[in-house]
């Protein structure tokens, strides 16, 4: 799931799915706003929890930074007591150190699963407490929702947890409105039942503050889409639940990635989707805020990068694989949107 948080009131209401809609108008401006200024998160791991959990809240973090060219997000990942916390899977976590509520943060995202929701204790819920009054953002995934609920920051706030412990959670905490939704979000205070939400919830979070270009290259990092056959191509873009808001828009992108090598233009991809080129650049701005072929040189460029960085080939073979006429062309091109010429980001 791809949302857009407070700038919803630029887009018309038939871009989301009634339940999105509901989600994003009750949500509060905190850190889920378009700005490109970096921010801290905190990443604060307990033993119990799921490896997949932690994957989904730092590598969509990890991967928007390396779209970017810079870090807009510097996480830093702690324990309670500054030992690396083992996870489900047997696997450790490793830490920069112990958790310290006086450290300066943008966001706290607590992580937990097995024996977390009884992990509170009273220097951990003043902790809590304390990064609340002083962050952007604080959360919970999975049983990091209950240490949240044990420190009082979901009194009178809608949250939710893990599938398996809706009713105890709801019992434990009779002052938040607990829904079985995937994530919520209730002004500064965000909640996960798991590690596909996160995932979900880290993509918002890049989109809202980074536009959703951006959130869309993030997803394809991880070919992140609806369920499809093992056999099927894997896509360069990674539309997640896109299809389901205009599949105009997702026919228009598949026929993109399918023309890489050589590129359609505007008119013969509108013609193919069955509306006019004007039809399809009003569908591109007011979803991705971006003109057709801005996306379109865009998703070309970013599979030059990636067989700049992963492969040996020639720049003339870059080039035409990515659909430039000359090495040349592509070399200008690839130097204006990654600031370097790319036989030298090769050899860096």
């Amino acid at each position: 799931m791809i949302l857009i948080g407070p700038i919803i009131h630029r887009l018309p209401k038939d871009c989301f799915a009634p339940y999105e809609f509901h989600l994003m108008k009750s949500e509060q401006p905190s850190i889920f706003l378009a700005e490109r200024a970096p921010i801290k998160v905190t990443i604060l791991v307990f033993s119990g929890s799921s490896i997949m959990c932690v994957a989904s809240a730092v590598d969509p973090l990890r991967a928007a930074n390396r779209i970017c060219g810079e870090t807009m997000f510097d996480w830093t990942t702690v324990s309670v007591d500054g030992t690396a916390p083992v996870t489900t899977s047997g696997l450790p976590v490793a830490v920069s150190g112990a958790f310290d509520a006086s450290d300066e943060t943008d966001m706290l995202i607590v992580i937990g699963g097995f024996g977390t929701r009884h992990g509170g204790t009273p220097a951990l819920n003043s902790g809590l407490r304390h990064v609340a009054r002083q962050a952007r953002a604080v959360g919970g995934v999975e049983a990091g929702s209950w240490l949240l609920g044990h420190a009082g920051l979901l009194e009178g706030r809608a949250a939710t947890t893990h599938w398996e412990d809706m009713e105890d959670f709801a019992a434990a905490f009779p002052g938040a409105d607990v829904r079985p939704d995937r994530y919520v979000i209730d002004g500064p205070v965000f909640t996960t039942g798991g590690a596909s939400p996160t995932f979900d919830l880290m993509l918002h979070l890049v989109r809202s503050r980074l536009g959703m270009a951006v959130a869309l290259d993030v997803a394809s990092v991880f070919i992140y889409d609806q369920a499809r056959a093992a056999t099927d191509a894997q896509p360069l873009v990674s539309l997640g639940r896109l299809e389901g808001y205009d599949p105009r828009l997702a026919q228009a992108i598949r026929l993109m990635e399918a023309h890489v090598d050589r590129p359609l233009t505007t008119s013969a991809i509108a013609r193919r989707t069955g509306i006019t080129a004007r039809t399809l650049e009003l569908i591109f701005g007011k979803s991705i805020g971006e003109t057709p072929g801005a996306y379109y040189l865009r998703l070309r460029l970013n599979a030059a990068r990636r067989l700049v960085l992963d492969t040996q080939v020639s720049m003339a073979e870059v080039a035409a694989r990515t659909g430039f006429s000359s090495a040349a062309s592509f070399s200008r091109a690839f130097s204006r949107a990654f600031g370097e010429a790319p036989v030298r980001m090769r050899r860096s």
